[in-house]
């Protein structure tokens, strides 16, 4: 699927789940991992970008890797 036309993303903020892997090492020395979830706001700094179309924006955006600036988060 060839990328779109190049295209901005105003800044935002919203709420969404989290998981987060965390690994230990456990008894034994045997390595392990602890799994937790939480839900906060978070910020999505403005930019401009081109991709392959969305089939379901949403849900891609739910599933995706993308780093959350939480040192510096937009307002507004």
């Amino acid at each position: 699927m060839p990328p779109q036309p190049k295209h901005k993303h105003e800044q935002t903020i919203h709420t969404q789940e989290h998981n987060h892997v965390t690994h230990v090492v456990g008894e034994g020395g045997k390595l392990d991992h602890r799994i937790s979830t939480h839900s906060h706001e978070h910020n999505h700094s403005a930019v401009e970008h081109a991709h392959a179309a969305h089939v379901n924006a949403q849900k891609e955006h739910e599933t995706e890797g993308h780093i959350h600036d939480h040192a510096r988060p937009t307002t507004g």
